[in-house]
């Protein structure tokens, strides 16, 4: 926005230059472009943001100068202005007209009406200050409106009442097929939405950007219909954009404009005329109202205050410097601010918007500079995020390979058993009708797709599903795996088969490395898509967190799967939520293990995770390792027994075991599995 300096000095009085002035804006907000020299006066030239239509006229400035400089006072026009103009009268007669608002885009429509128009031509002084703003005088009625526009921020409008049909106006969307021709003589095509000030029968101008040229105020005008109004700023930048118009009056409802100022402007549009035309009479003015808002008050702590700006503000300054704005504000005995923020400032709907106000006038120059202090949180993904990245690396390190699907896909024999199912509205597709409610349906397309065999992969990613009507959306973790393990190669050795149990080890070595121990149940129930006698549930401190098991040799058919094939799925969170927190480490011992072989005779009803918790119990630290090396039933072992070979491998930190160490560290492990049944043989 382009002002004379001398326009300013006409509603403050203030000793700083302009461009200290400048430079007192430039600090409050309002970037100061440049300064130039017009007809030997400086003009500044302010950068006003998109949320501040305030700034956009020199009352608005003046304020901001008021508040930042304790030395300037207003004048008495400023006085006025704050004032509404109410001493003013512009008449007592209702103008010969009437106003129909038939859009809400409309907030407010004021109007009166000017009759024994008889000069011409604006005032010199006038003129001069309109060509120092940038701004051509073209007659008295238009030079009068731009320069009250520029006074108070108000777009206003003169239509000569004469060429009104009707002799009265409406304001409305446009109508198909209706067409303007605008002040600048370019007709236009108006699409419905539009907001047009109409008469009876037309447009006769382009709400908040520009009158039309049927309605233009003339030299044989002697009758003027004088428009102030508030319309509804996106709907402003809307047409405009449409029309390809650009006005100072759009740039300013653009930026939304008070609507409390729309009759003060009409008021103070009056006086100049009557001043430069003393024969002009006027009317009372034509005030419709419809967009009216209650405006609520807002609290403002000066110690919270204090501390987001990092520099003491007291209660009283605080009411100070809101006053000088035009606030109302009162402080409580706990010096906490209750504060009305003004119309003209629709960007005030919060405490922290008070608060930036107090520093850019107390003046963000006078924060302290000190080094920061605190604590500062590590970078990266931390807690639950942090161990999924784990989960993944593990998952990776035990030779899975990791696949990423869509979560939206179509029904599958592999979806989990559910009553609801939840999918976008309009699905693009029968492919993407649903979202996935496991992972499994994902990882068995992915083996197919590559040939169905030698495939072991898995997928961390989200699930989702409905339970008694409410959504949940779930992390989970899931494994497929079918054929051999390990790539053929040159060694002798075969390798060996994907199976139940090739995956249980590889889950456990995966879980283990990320802090969750987890142990495998009978189901409850039985999952479906797995088969009858080969599928258990996961565990995890006694939590039941995923299934894992063989596919059930129907479903794996239908996915086109080998009836081998072995899956897992577990919810992440819920392992996450029973890992151990604490990470135990312990020095790596220099001496040589020993191993001792333990041949017991169990009954089949005993599993082995019984068997092997029972030694790694017994035997406490010192126990580096245990695997099972042989089974055997049949001749020989009695009837619902079976006979286990378990291997011990144990290492001291601090000294060689000795055989008869080794062997008494044995004998305590067969006295505790003799407590569970499981004899010697």
């Amino acid at each position: 926005m382009k002002f004379p300096y001398s326009m300013l000095l006409g509603f403050v009085d203030t000793s700083l230059s302009a461009e200290e002035v400048g430079d007192l804006l430039t600090m409050a907000g309002f970037e100061l472009e440049g300064i130039e020299e017009v007809e030997d006066h400086p003009v500044l030239d302010i950068k006003v943001m998109s949320n501040r239509g305030d700034g956009l006229s020199i009352f608005g400035l003046a304020r901001e100068v008021l508040a930042k400089d304790s030395a300037a006072k207003p004048t008495e026009l400023y006085v006025r202005a704050a004032e509404r103009f109410s001493g003013l009268n512009p008449g007592l007669e209702l103008p010969q007209t009437s106003v129909s608002i038939q859009t809400e885009a409309c907030k407010r429509f004021a109007c009166l009406m000017l009759t024994n128009v008889s000069r011409k031509s604006s005032e010199d002084w006038m003129q001069q200050s309109l060509r120092r703003a940038g701004m051509r005088p073209i007659s008295l009625m238009v030079d009068i409106t731009n320069y009250v526009m520029l006074e108070l921020g108000q777009p206003l409008h003169a239509y000569d009442f004469e060429k009104l049909a009707g002799g009265r106006i409406v304001v409305r969307e446009a109508q198909p097929n209706e067409t303007i021709t605008t002040l600048n003589g370019v007709e236009h095509n108006l699409q419905a939405g539009q907001m047009m000030i109409c008469d009876a029968e037309r447009p006769v101008g382009v709400a908040g950007v520009m009158g039309g040229a049927d309605s233009e105020v003339s030299e044989t005008t002697t009758t003027v219909l004088l428009e102030s109004a508030n319309f509804l700023n996106t709907s402003v930048r809307k047409t405009r954009k449409q029309l390809g118009l650009s006005t100072e009056a759009s740039y300013r409802f653009e930026r939304s404009v008070d609507p409390d100022g729309v009759v003060a402007a009409l008021i103070r549009c009056v006086d100049l005329v009557k001043q430069a035309d003393p024969g002009v009479t006027s009317t009372a003015v034509i005030d419709h109202y419809p967009g009216k808002i209650e405006r609520s008050s807002l609290t403002l702590r000066t110690d919270r205050a204090s501390k987001l700006l990092g520099m003491p503000i007291t209660a009283e300054q605080a009411e100070h410097y809101l006053s000088r704005l035009g606030f109302k504000a009162s402080i409580d005995s706990a010096n906490v601010l209750t504060v009305m923020p003004p119309t003209w400032r629709p960007d005030i709907v919060r405490e922290e918007d008070l608060v930036e106000e107090l520093g850019r006038v107390h003046g963000y120059e006078l924060i302290p500079e000190q080094l920061l202090e605190g604590t500062t949180k590590m970078g990266g993904p931390q807690g639950f995020e942090l161990w999924t990245d784990w989960l993944r690396e593990a998952c990776l390190r035990s030779g899975l390979s990791q696949t990423i699907s869509h979560s939206l896909r179509d029904i599958h024999p592999l979806d989990e058993v559910s009553e609801e199912r939840l999918g976008p509205r309009t699905p693009a597709s029968p492919d993407t009708a649903y979202l996935r409610n496991s992972l499994l349906p994902s990882l068995a397309d992915a083996a197919r797709r590559n040939g169905a065999k030698d495939i072991h992969v898995f997928e961390l990613g989200r699930v989702f599903a409905g339970e008694k009507g409410k959504y949940v959306e779930t992390i989970r973790l899931g494994g497929l795996s079918c054929g051999p393990i390990e790539a053929g190669g040159w060694s002798l050795t075969p390798s060996g088969t994907a199976s139940f149990f090739t995956l249980k080890g590889t889950l456990e070595e995966i879980t283990l490395s990320v802090g969750v121990s987890i142990s495998l149940t009978p189901p409850e129930i039985l999952d479906a898509r797995f088969h009858p006698t080969r599928q258990a549930t996961i565990v995890a401190s006694g939590t039941k967190i995923g299934v894992i098991g063989q596919l059930h040799p129907d479903i794996a058919h239908d996915c086109g799967l080998p009836v081998e094939t072995v899956a897992f799925e577990i919810l992440a969170r819920e392992a996450y939520e029973s890992r151990n927190a604490s990470l135990k480490l312990s020095s790596v011992s220099r001496h040589p293990a020993v191993r001792r072989d333990v041949s017991v005779l169990a009954d089949k009803t005993v599993s082995y995770e019984t068997i092997s918790r029972t030694i790694a119990q017994s035997v406490g630290s010192i126990l580096e390792h245990q695997w099972l090396f042989d089974e055997f039933t049949g001749q020989g072992i009695p009837e619902g027994k079976r006979a286990l070979g378990i291997a011990l491998q144990l290492r001291k930190l601090d000294s060689t075991f000795t055989d008869e160490e080794a062997n008494q560290v044995r004998e305590i492990a067969v006295a505790a599995l003799g407590k569970i049944g499981a004899t010697t043989r």
